[in-house]
């Protein structure tokens, strides 16, 4: 239990030692940012796009790309410092790095480039609007897909990584957040139940069966995302050090006793180890490495659920008020989106 008492009394890690740049610590967070970036358009993609059906797969892997594609310039552009720049307030930072202004390779956060701090950043805020996908498959316009991955980036995910991680009300009140447990997964998963109470069930849902386009996929998109998490994790003590080894041993551990648990439970229910219960109980492993002090952020846990709830509601009304609905049309969504909304499939097999 040691590794992981060691985490649960981490301070959060934006607020890193100070000091000269570190090589170690630099090359460490660079390859991290690498393994964070590789687990949007890898990873989930091929996670989500071999649970979707067929006709659906080519959309799927769009949409995760694309995601991650206009949330590195929203980032680049005004995130980053929405996020971490300075601000009297609480509740959201200023727009004094607008464009990254202010900072350039001179620039330092805690032992590494303030350039690589903002890159391995962005990675997160990517895969949180991504992991939001999983509940808007097969019937969501790729449009409006657009328009809300910019809005939630900038109006829904900042606010809470201010928070959190860039000296807000959450930071203030001694709340925790090693590695994203309220700025990433609670954040995306409350605006996903959102997003999919306001789609709607898929066609013909309940009522024929909704067969994944690929399990081998999806097995191969968690793997990569289980490699990935360990710059996930463990990156987040931005140092190459103790905390990032307790990180990454933590990481490991619960993703593989996740995997087996739901594997074994699996095969005593039905009769069958299946790959795919043992791909799904994996990626549930890592969600809960993420460790959260549940009493002591009690309160950053509602806020967080409640502004996640309220200001994702807001973007998709705007959403699908500037592109005339959120979901595509009914002969669209039967036929598949693949060919209906890009001209593509995924495989040509005929």
């Amino acid at each position: 239990m040691l590794p992981l008492g060691i985490l649960l009394s981490t301070p959060v890690f934006v607020f890193a030692k100070e000091g000269g740049i570190d090589t170690g610590d630099t090359a460490w967070v660079t390859i991290s940012t690498a393994l964070v970036m590789m687990m949007t358009p890898a990873g989930l993609a091929l996670f989500y796009g071999g649970m979707s059906r067929y006709k659906n797969l080519l959309n799927t892997i769009s949409m995760t790309l694309v995601a991650y594609c206009l949330a590195s310039i929203v980032w680049v552009g005004w995130g980053y410092s929405l996020a971490f720049g300075e601000s009297s307030n609480l509740f959201i930072g200023n727009l004094s790095h607008v464009f990254l202004n202010g900072i350039d390779i001179h620039s330092i956060s805690g032992t590494i480039p303030t350039l690589i701090f903002v890159l391995f950043q962005m990675t997160f805020a990517c895969i949180s609007v991504a992991i939001i996908l999983g509940s808007a498959v097969d019937r969501m316009k790729f449009s409006s897909w657009i328009i809300f991955t910019i809005l939630w980036v900038t109006f829904v995910y900042t606010p809470v990584c201010n928070w959190a991680w860039g000296g807000g009300w959450m930071h203030k009140i001694g709340a925790l957040d090693f590695a994203g447990g309220n700025v990433v997964h609670i954040n995306a998963g409350v605006s996903g139940l959102v997003l999919a109470l306001f789609l709607g069930k898929r066609k013909g849902y309940g009522r024929k069966a909704m067969i994944p386009s690929s399990v081998t996929f999806t097995a191969l998109g968690a793997g990569l995302l289980w490699f990935g998490w360990f710059g996930f994790n463990a990156g987040s003590a931005l140092a190459a050090d103790g905390i990032a080894a307790s990180a990454f041993l933590v990481t490991n551990t619960a993703a593989a006793m996740a995997g087996l648990a739901w594997l074994f439970i699996e095969w005593k229910h039905s009769k069958k180890p299946t790959l795919l219960g043992l791909a799904s109980g994996v990626i549930a492993g890592l969600f809960y490495g993420n460790p959260k002090q549940v009493w002591i952020q009690f309160l950053s846990i509602v806020g967080t659920i409640a502004f996640s709830a309220a200001a994702t509601v807001i973007v998709i009304l705007i959403t699908r008020m500037l592109t005339n609905g959120i979901r595509v049309e009914r002969d669209n969504e039967l036929a598949g989106l693949d060919n209906a909304l890009h001209g593509e499939r995924a495989f040509e097999i005929e």
